[in-house]
C-alpha cells in the first residue's frame, strides 16, 4: 500500500523545480484513489492556473496537462495566445457574471461554475447566436450550505438540473463543488459524499443524463474528496507552489 501524503502536507520545494511538486501531487492523487479501492485512472488533476504565469503554462503543458482552470475571464484574454499556442484547454473555475457570457463562451472550452438557471439560460442563448452547440459545463452544487458559496443547494438541485439538461446548446457533463476552506475531516466527508449522492440522483431521475464528472477537491482536501468519489480535483498550490 503506497504512503498517504497526508492533506496539506505535500513536501515543500523549491519554486523553480516544480517538475518535482508536480510529481509529488500526482502520485498524492495516485494513493488517495488506491488508498480508496478506486482505479488511479478515474481521478485526473486540473492545474489550476489562475495568477501564473505564461511561463507556468508551458511547464504544465510540458508535463502532460492538457487542460487547466482559470476564474478571471480578463486574465484568460490576456493568456489566451499561449493557451493556443499549447493546445490547452480551459476551464472557468469561478464565478461567471451574466454580462461576461458572451466572452466565456469565446474564451472557455468548459463552465464548470454554472451557479443559476438564469446563467445557464444566458450561456444557451449566447451559444446558439455563436452557433456552438453541446457547450460543456458542470453544474456548481452548495452541498456545505454556506450563503457565501454559490450554486444550487442540495435539496433544488436535481429539479434545476434537469431544467439545464433540456437547454439545447449545453451538455451537462456532471457536478462540481466547494468546501470551506476551515471545515474539518467530518464534514469534509458529509460534503462531498452529498454532491456524489446528488449525482447519482441525477442519473437515477433525469432522462438521457449521461454527467459522470464530479469535480471537487483543492489542494487542502482532495484526499477527501477522492475516497468520496471525486473524478477531478483542482490543485493549485499543491501542483505549482505559491502565487508570486
Amino acid at each position: 500500500m503506497p504512503v498517504r501524503v497526508p492533506i496539506g502536507r505535500l513536501p515543500a520545494v523549491e519554486e523553480s523545480d516544480r517538475s518535482k511538486r508536480i510529481s509529488t501531487a500526482r502520485q498524492a492523487v495516485l494513493a488517495a484513489a488506491i488508498e480508496s479501492g478506486r482505479d488511479p485512472l478515474s481521478v485526473s488533476i486540473l492545474p489550476v492556473t489562475k495568477g501564473f504565469s505564461a511561463e507556468i503554462l508551458r511547464q504544465v503543458a510540458a508535463a502532460g496537462f492538457r487542460e487547466v482552470g482559470e476564474n478571471r475571464v480578463a486574465e484568460v484574454i490576456a493568456k489566451c495566445g499561449v493557451l493556443d499556442e499549447l493546445a490547452l484547454s480551459c476551464h472557468m473555475i469561478g464565478h461567471l457574471q451574466r454580462n461576461k457570457a458572451v466572452v466565456a463562451v469565446q474564451m472557455f472550452d468548459r463552465i464548470d461554475s454554472i451557479d443559476s438557471l438564469r446563467l445557464a439560460r444566458r450561456l444557451d442563448a449566447v451559444a446558439a447566436d455563436a452557433n456552438r452547440a453541446n457547450l460543456a459545463v458542470l453544474v456548481q452544487v452548495n452541498a456545505s450550505g454556506e450563503s457565501s458559496k454559490g450554486g444550487f443547494p442540495v435539496s433544488e438541485a436535481v429539479e434545476s438540473i434537469e431544467s439545464i439538461c433540456a437547454l439545447p446548446n449545453l451538455s451537462v457533463q456532471g457536478l462540481m463543488t466547494m468546501a470551506p476552506i476551515d471545515a474539518d475531516e467530518r464534514t469534509l466527508h458529509d460534503i462531498f459524499s452529498r454532491t456524489r449522492r446528488c449525482l447519482e440522483e441525477c442519473r437515477r431521475q433525469i432522462s438521457g443524463f449521461e454527467g459522470l464528472q464530479l469535480s471537487m477537491g483543492m489542494s487542502g482536501d482532495f484526499e477527501i474528496a477522492i475516497a468520496e468519489g471525486a473524478t477531478q480535483v483542482r490543485l493549485g498550490t499543491a501542483l505549482l507552489g505559491e502565487r508570486t
